[in-house]
């Protein structure tokens, strides 16, 4: 078993090639949990109704309103899209809310009178997600949580849900797919990729520059992954052939970010 996260927009952009390296993978035996985001299509839909987007330290505020909309595009729209490119490869999967079956329950998150009705997570239903897998599916899972009592939906991170995910299920390594081969370090005149760096050295590297721009939410979601029994967060392109396979069969392929050196 492995679980697999990946932002809603590097989804819809992956080769026919990654989902059918997925359903190879399956049918092999290998048991697949993908735990996916959706911040751009979240934001454009919201645009679409004059809502304003508005984030504080990285989490979108959320209101009831705003919650229509993530519940709409994470459960809806983007789930069933990775729902079906599995199916057209030959694959089995089933989509699922984190309000499903109280799949993710939530609560509060602690400065939530600055972010609003996002969550984080208290419990995961791993017997769930366990029964699906049984089942011969992929668990396509929508980072949307539910409280204690089913009365209340949360906006999770999608970076944290795959973390408390990975936990409840004692993976101990999180596959983070993203649109770059890695994280990339200049060496000499050319950049290479690094095949391990630990959470403080990247946090070094962001303060001195070399970890800059767009790649600074990608390594930082990555590290949010990071919890529980989860002691490290592989970094890979969904465009290298084979990349799954790759990482599972222990290739060094990508950046391995580990918890502590």
């Amino acid at each position: 078993m492995f679980v697999m996260k990946c932002g809603g927009s590097t989804l819809a952009e992956l080769p026919d090639s990654f989902f059918a390296d997925l359903v190879q993978l399956q049918k092999d035996g290998v048991k697949p949990v993908i735990v996916h985001g959706g911040g751009p299509a979240i934001s454009e839909n919201l645009g679409k109704l004059g809502i304003e987007s508005k984030f504080v330290g990285g989490l979108r505020y959320t209101t009831e309103e705003v919650l229509d909309v993530v519940e709409m595009v994470l459960g809806g729209s983007i789930n069933k899209m990775i729902v079906r490119r599995i199916t057209q490869n030959g694959g089995k999967a089933i989509g699922l809310s984190g309000a499903d079956g109280s799949l993710l329950q939530a609560k509060h998150v602690a400065n939530h009178k600055e972010v609003g009705l996002v969550g984080d997570v208290t419990d995961v239903n791993a017997e769930l997600i366990g029964g699906v897998l049984d089942l011969g599916y992929i668990p396509v899972i929508a980072p949307v949580g539910i409280d204690a009592n089913g009365a209340q939906r949360y906006n999770i991170n999608a970076d944290t849900a795959a973390g408390a995910v990975a936990s409840a299920l004692g993976v101990s390594r999180m596959i983070v797919v993203t649109d770059v081969p890695g994280i990339l370090k200049m060496t000499g005149n050319e950049k290479k990729v690094l095949e391990t760096i630990t959470v403080q050295q990247i946090e070094d590297m962001i303060s001195t520059g070399e970890i800059y721009g767009g790649m600074i939410p990608k390594v930082r979601a990555a590290v949010a992954c990071i919890s529980g029994s989860v002691k490290e967060a592989v970094i890979v392109g969904g465009s290298e052939p084979g990349v799954l396979g790759k990482v599972l069969s222990g290739e060094r392929i990508g950046t391995r970010i580990v918890r502590m050196a």
